[in-house]
């Protein structure tokens, strides 16, 4: 069973894309990459799953909008369960810029035989999609108080956060169920997560939200590992099939 994660790109800019395996009862990570248009992200999926193999898609971007107007229900219940943690999410709705290409996206998808899946057995095997939102995420994955603010700020502190965010991945991620496993041959643990993080901290506005954009398709990755792993008794499911849906890990 493969996890991908996409980050994507809502109406200009490149799309963080990961690819996690689930292996010998832990996920191992195989890729994680960028790419700009579409196609070229379709083609990265098609090159990491075959079209008969099990995999979860975890998309960072709003790929069902029936709302013309307003937020969608997943959005206002964002801020309802997670706005104290500065975690609610960007309303989305017909009338917005990103709207085509992300429910283009969506159908793109569902064409390649990866379904909806806001209801889904745990640990069944298939080909599903889901929307997934890191932020609120991270809150609950690294028991945070406040999101780690890596998106906007100076360039300074947009460093100090993402780093944050890299350590939280090192140091926790491996430590939950599903495991994620960090290890080299030594047994010891990469600082680099096999050379994604680099081992000095980006100098540049570009190189920084390169960084962030592939870190963010991972944790869409394991969100959709946790999904999968879990089902509803360790997720929690925000809005439906029909009006949008976000799926959130939760902790025991």
């Amino acid at each position: 069973m493969k996890f991908i994660g996409i980050d994507l790109g809502w109406s200009s800019g490149a799309s963080g894309l990961c690819c996690l395996n689930w292996q010998n009862n832990q996920l191992e990570l195989i890729e994680c990459d960028r790419q700009q248009s579409l196609n070229d992200i379709l083609t990265w999926i098609d090159t990491q799953v075959s079209p008969t193999e099990p995999a979860i898609i975890a998309v960072d971007a709003p790929t069902i909008i029936p709302n013309p107007v307003g937020m969608r229900e997943a959005d206002k219940l964002t801020h309802k369960h997670f706005g104290r943690y500065h975690a609610g999410c960007y309303p989305a709705n017909l009338s917005r810029p990103f709207a085509q290409k992300t429910i283009e996206f969506g159908l793109s998808l569902e064409a390649r035989g990866f379904v909806h899946a806001p209801i889904m057995e745990a640990q069944k095997l298939g080909r599903y999609q889901i929307e997934v939102y890191p932020h609120p995420a991270t809150i609950n994955l690294f028991k945070l108080d406040k999101i780690i603010k890596y998106k906007k700020g100076k360039l300074a502190e947009r460093q100090l956060e993402l780093m944050k965010l890299c350590q939280y991945i090192i140091d926790i991620l491996p430590s939950l169920e599903p495991s994620l496993n960090l290890s080299c041959g030594t047994g010891k643990m990469p600082v680099s997560l096999g050379g994604l993080i680099p081992l000095k901290i980006p100098t540049s506005v570009a190189t920084l939200k390169a960084l962030e954009d592939k870190l963010d398709a991972l944790l869409c990755a394991y969100i959709g590992a946790h999904w999968w792993y879990w089902g509803i008794e360790r997720n929690l499911v925000l809005g439906d099939r029909t009006t949008g849906y976000i799926v959130i890990p939760q902790l025991r």
